[in-house]
C-alpha cells in the first residue's frame, strides 16, 4: 500500500496544477467577459483532469513496458516497480481518456462546436503517443512543447471558449503563462531523472539540452509565465497582477534549480512549482472578480 500511496502522491504532484490552473484562468477571463458559465468550466475541469490522470497512466504503461522506468529518482511507477500489470495500467489509461471525451462531448452538444470534437481526438492522441507507440514524441525531446500547447494553449483558451465561444487575447497570454509553468514543471522532472533517461535511451529535452542549459531553461520558463501574467492583466484588469503572488513561492526552487540542486533535491522544485501555477491561477482569477466589483 505505501508503494501505491508513493505513486498517487508523485501523480497528484504532475496532475493537478497542470490540470486547474489552466480552467481557473480560462474562466478568468470568461468572468471578465461577464459570459462565465460554472456547467461548462465545471465539465472543462473534467476533461483536464480526466486527460492528465490519462496521460500519468499512458506513460506509466509505455515507460514501464521499455523499462526505462527500473532505476528511478523519483516517485516510483507502477508498471516499473511490479506494483501493477501493465494491462491493468494500460486500461486506466484508456478509461480516463474515456472519461475525457464524454466530458468533452458533453462541452461539444452544449456549444454547438462540432469541430471540438477534432481538438479532443488531438488531445488524446497527442496524450498516448507522448510515450506511447514506436516512435514516441517524448523520447525526442518534445514532451514539453506538448505540454506547453496542450496544458496551456488548449486548455486556457478552450476553456475560455466553451463559455465564450470566443478566443480573446488574454486567454491566449493566459495559456502562454500556464503552458510555461506546467512545462517547468516537466523541465524540473527531467532534470532530476536527467542521467538515468540518458542511460535508457529516452532523450527529454533536459538530456538534449544538458545539466546547465537544462536548469537556465526552467528560469527562461518562470520569467515567461511572469510575462505572460502582466500581458493578461493589461488586457483585463490589473489586479489580475495578484497571479503574480503566486510566482514569489518560485524564489526558492529557482535558487536551488541555478544552485545545481540533485536528485530528490529536485522533487520539492517539482512540488513548488506545481503549487506556484494553482496559486498563480488562483490569484488571477481572484483578480477578475475584484476587479467586476471594485
Amino acid at each position: 500500500m505505501a508503494t501505491v500511496a508513493e505513486w498517487v502522491e508523485g501523480a497528484r504532484l504532475r496532475t493537478l496544477p497542470a490540470a486547474v490552473a489552466p480552467v481557473l484562468v480560462g474562466t478568468a477571463v470568461a468572468l471578465h467577459l461577464g459570459r462565465a458559465d460554472a456547467l461548462r468550466a465545471g465539465l472543462a475541469a473534467v476533461v483536464a483532469l480526466a486527460l492528465q490522470v490519462a496521460v500519468n497512466f499512458a506513460n506509466d504503461y509505455s515507460d514501464g513496458v521499455r523499462g526505462t522506468d527500473a532505476d528511478r529518482v523519483g516517485p516510483m511507477r507502477l508498471v516499473g516497480s511490479g506494483a501493477a500489470a501493465p494491462g491493468a495500467v494500460k486500461a486506466a489509461a484508456f478509461v480516463c481518456f474515456g472519461l475525457a471525451a464524454l466530458a468533452g462531448l458533453a462541452l461539444v452538444v452544449l456549444t454547438g462546436q462540432w469541430w471540438l470534437i477534432a481538438v479532443g481526438v488531438a488531445c488524446i492522441l497527442a496524450g498516448w503517443y507522448y510515450t506511447g507507440g514506436s516512435r514516441p514524441y517524448g523520447y525526442a525531446g518534445l514532451g514539453e512543447l506538448f505540454v506547453f500547447v496542450f496544458f496551456g494553449l488548449v486548455a486556457t483558451v478552450g476553456t475560455t471558449f466553451v463559455q465564450t465561444l470566443d478566443a480573446p487575447a488574454p486567454a491566449w497570454f493566459g495559456g502562454v503563462a500556464t503552458g510555461a509553468l506546467a512545462s517547468a514543471i516537466l523541465v524540473a522532472n527531467n532534470l532530476r531523472d536527467r542521467a538515468g533517461d540518458a542511460g535508457s535511451g529516452k532523450t527529454t529535452l533536459a538530456v538534449r539540452l544538458g545539466d546547465r542549459g537544462t536548469r537556465l531553461f526552467y528560469l527562461v520558463l518562470v520569467l515567461v509565465g511572469a510575462l505572460a501574467l502582466v500581458a493578461l492583466a493589461a488586457t483585463t484588469t490589473w489586479w489580475a497582477l495578484l497571479g503574480l503572488a503566486g510566482l514569489l513561492v518560485l524564489v526558492g526552487p529557482v535558487r536551488r534549480v541555478l544552485g545545481g540542486a540533485l536528485g530528490p533535491e529536485l522533487i520539492r522544485v517539482l512540488k513548488l512549482t506545481g503549487i506556484a501555477e494553482v496559486l498563480a491561477a488562483l490569484g488571477v482569477l481572484g483578480g477578475v472578480v475584484i476587479g467586476a466589483v471594485a
